[in-house]
């Protein structure tokens, strides 16, 4: 997947903005404040419909605008270029068109363009609460597996219906009556082990990822590990049908408890993933310098398990993603994404520098883009020294004899 051209209109700090990108690496770079993270998440909505920051759509409209859009020109997805444009209009919605023809949902374009994200918030992957890695995990399999994405909806619809009927008899002497939560406790469970199953079958393809992920980034001769804790005590192994038994006899156990407190206490929604360096549990006693590692790990694994389930090479965006290395670990990160492991990726960053090593050795194949305030909007334009090393590179290799050309050349 390479991303050709991008275009935000009332997005965020841009008022317009159009740029074209560069086939690997990408700098933003600019002062704090300036709009680079609103380029990745403009590109963010467009794989995933959805920013990767907590804000709500309304608020990346921009001040006194009536909508924002935000359009790509993607290439090397299917046999044709893809033109796919993203609406959001307050009040109305998103919508999503795809060569001018609006998709009948908005999920539909999920997994199309896969998308991995570094940012500082993965911090909170390794030492906040179980949501964040739940979402890690729902995130990955729903850009691999659109089945699973639809399972998943189709599980929360029902545990949303079952708490109705239970918040609907936390006050009443008399349970809820078995014609009423019955039925929905019987979707929550096929639904729910499904979800599990899958769950299972994910973390241990992913844990090879993992490995060489951290292989990749650390010399540390740790080895990361990865513990499902879901129902019960389920094997690793279980069987659709085990995981629907160890279900059922769960939610009978808490049958008191969900009825006191008008909620579904059990499922898929409270597992929680422990993250370990060998027999270090990450969260609890990992330093800061592990726990960053062990994000940018995930991260990375994330992309190897994406690259090897698509049809097509996800794109990396680094949001301020080397800010806190050191200059070794920055070059390792920098030749990782130079080499041919990686595809197309957007990094920035608030200064240029740390990155020249990588930009020049081949312009045509890396662009700098600064990005700046100006008259109330951001501004995203080629570097214009850089604009020039680009320039002599491509002149260079126009010129340079080739062919039949070339062959002649030499004779003389």
């Amino acid at each position: 997947m390479i991303l050709h051209t991008l275009r935000l209109r009332s997005f965020r700090a841009h008022a317009e903005s159009e740029f074209d990108l560069a086939p690997s690496i990408n700098l933003l770079y600019g002062a704090n404040g300036a709009g680079k993270t609103n380029v990745l998440e403009a590109v963010h909505y467009l794989c995933l419909t959805k920013s990767f920051t907590a804000s709500r759509d309304r608020y990346a409209v921009r001040k006194d605008a009536p909508y924002f859009e935000i359009e790509g020109r993607i290439g090397q997805v299917r046999e044709e270029p893809m033109t796919v444009r993203l609406a959001y209009v307050p009040g109305e919605g998103k919508s999503i068109f795809v060569n001018g023809a609006e998709l009948d949902r908005l999920a539909d374009i999920v997994g199309t363009l896969p998308v991995v994200v570094f940012s500082p918030e993965d911090y909170d992957l390794t030492a906040g609460g179980p949501s964040e890695r739940r979402r890690f995990v729902n995130n990955i399999l729903s850009q691999a597996r659109s089945v699973y994405m639809e399972t998943l909806m189709k599980y929360r619809r029902a545990r949303r219906q079952r708490n109705e009927v239970l918040r609907s008899y936390k006050k009443r002497s008399a349970p809820p009556p078995d014609e009423l939560l019955a039925p929905w406790t019987e979707k929550l469970v096929g639904l729910g082990s499904r979800i599990v199953h899958r769950r299972q079958q994910f973390l241990q393809a992913f844990a090879d990822d993992l490995e060489e992920a951290y292989r990749r980034i650390d010399a540390v001769a740790e080895r990361p590990t990865i513990e499902y804790d879901t129902i019960a005590d389920l094997a690793p192994d279980a069987t659709p049908d085990a995981i629907e038994d160890a279900f059922r006899a769960a939610l009978a156990r808490k049958q008191g408890q969900e009825r006191d407190r008008g909620t579904t206490l059990v499922g898929p929604q409270r597992d929680e993933l422990v993250f370990r360096l060998d027999d270090l549990e990450v969260r609890r006693y990992g330093s800061q310098g592990q726990h960053r590692t062990f994000a940018m790990a995930l991260k990375l694994a994330q992309y190897f398990y994406l690259q090897q389930r698509n049809d097509t090479e996800p794109l990396l965006l680094l949001d301020d993603a080397f800010g806190k290395l050191d200059a070794e670990r920055t070059g390792v990160f920098l030749d990782l994404l130079r080499s041919d492991a990686v595809g197309q990726s957007l990094v920035t960053a608030t200064r240029r520098g740390p990155f020249e090593p990588a930009l020049n050795a081949e312009p045509a194949s890396h662009r700098a883009l600064q990005v700046r305030p100006g008259g109330g909007t951001a501004a995203v334009a080629p570097d214009p020294e850089y604009a020039r090393g680009e320039a002599t590179a491509a002149n260079g290799a126009a010129s340079a004899p080739t062919g039949a050309d070339a062959a002649s050349t030499s004779r003389d």
